[in-house]
């Protein structure tokens, strides 16, 4: 029993780096679609 928990705690270890590995080298790409939001002159002091 004490050699099945040791394995599935190097299974679990073993997921998250390679968790981590992914998603530190993943390129996630900047959201391209443009915004436009217009504002009224109202909110801005004179």
């Amino acid at each position: 029993m004490k050699s099945l928990t040791r394995l599935a705690v190097i299974v679990v270890l073993a997921i998250i780096a390679g968790a981590a590995m992914f998603l530190s080298t993943w390129d996630i790409p900047a959201p391209v679609t443009p915004v436009e939001k217009v504002l009224s002159n109202d909110r801005f002091p004179k």
